[in-house]
C-alpha cells in the first residue's frame, strides 16, 4: 500500500529484456534507506517487488501483465521515474490510499500554466472516469492528485502546485505522454457495487 507522495525522481540505469518479463535497474538514492530484496516499491505507481539493491539503486522486474498495463514497456536508460517506499504502518498518510495496482494507461492532453500552479488535462479510461468525482483522488504516474475537473468525454483535469511539479516526473510530460492511472480505491468499490446490483 502506498500514500502517492513521491520520495524522489529515480533514473532507469539499464533495461534487459527476459523470458516474459523485463528487468530494470532504477538510480536511486532516497528509497534506498531500509529497502532490501523483497521489499515493495511504486515505479510511477506501479507496484513492483525489489529483486536486489545496488550501489546506488535497485533492480525489479516487471512481468507480461505489468508490461501490457503500464508504462514500464516505455521505459528506457536515462527515463525518469517516480519513486515511493510501501507505507509504514502507525505513519502519516498525507496522500490517499494508493495499491499500487495500475487500472490503466492514460494520455496527457495539455498544460495550462498558471503561474504558481499548473493545469494538466488527462484523457482517462472509461472506467476509471466512471468511478472518479470531483475533487477525489486519482493517481497519475504514482502522485496522488486531486481531481480538479472530469468531463463526460473522460478528461480529468488535475492542478498540480510548484512543489509537486518540481519534485516528480510530471515536469517532464509533454502533449502525448503516456501515463500510468490508478482510480481512487473508494470510487472502485461503490463502482462495483453498484454495478452487482447490491
Amino acid at each position: 500500500m502506498f500514500s502517492g507522495i513521491v520520495e524522489e525522481v529515480g533514473t532507469i540505469r539499464a533495461t534487459r529484456e527476459m523470458d516474459g518479463a523485463r528487468e530494470l535497474e532504477i538510480e536511486a538514492k532516497v528509497v534506498l534507506e531500509d529497502l532490501q530484496p523483497g521489499s515493495s516499491v511504486s515505479l510511477d505507481g506501479a507496484c513492483h517487488t525489489v529483486v536486489d539493491v545496488l550501489a546506488g539503486g535497485f533492480t525489479v522486474n516487471s512481468v507480461g501483465t505489468t508490461l501490457s498495463r503500464t508504462v514500464a514497456a516505455d521505459y528506457t536508460e536515462g527515463s525518469p521515474v517516480n519513486l515511493e517506499r510501501a507505507v509504514a504502518m502507525g505513519t502519516r498518510l498525507d496522500g490517499h490510499l494508493v495499491q499500487g495496482h495500475v487500472d490503466a494507461v492514460g494520455g496527457l492532453i495539455g498544460i495550462e500554466d498558471q503561474g504558481e500552479y499548473r493545469l494538466l488535462d488527462f484523457r482517462i479510461p472509461s472506467d476509471v472516469a466512471s468511478g472518479t468525482i470531483l475533487h477525489g483522488s486519482i493517481t497519475l504516474n504514482g502522485v496522488s492528485l486531486t481531481v480538479n475537473a472530469i468531463s463526460d468525454d473522460d478528461v480529468c483535469q488535475v492542478a498540480v502546485i510548484h512543489y509537486t511539479w518540481e519534485h516528480t516526473n510530471l515536469s517532464r510530460l509533454k502533449a502525448g505522454a503516456r501515463v500510468n492511472v490508478e482510480g481512487d480505491l473508494i470510487g472502485k468499490y461503490v463502482r462495483r457495487l453498484l454495478s452487482d446490483g447490491s
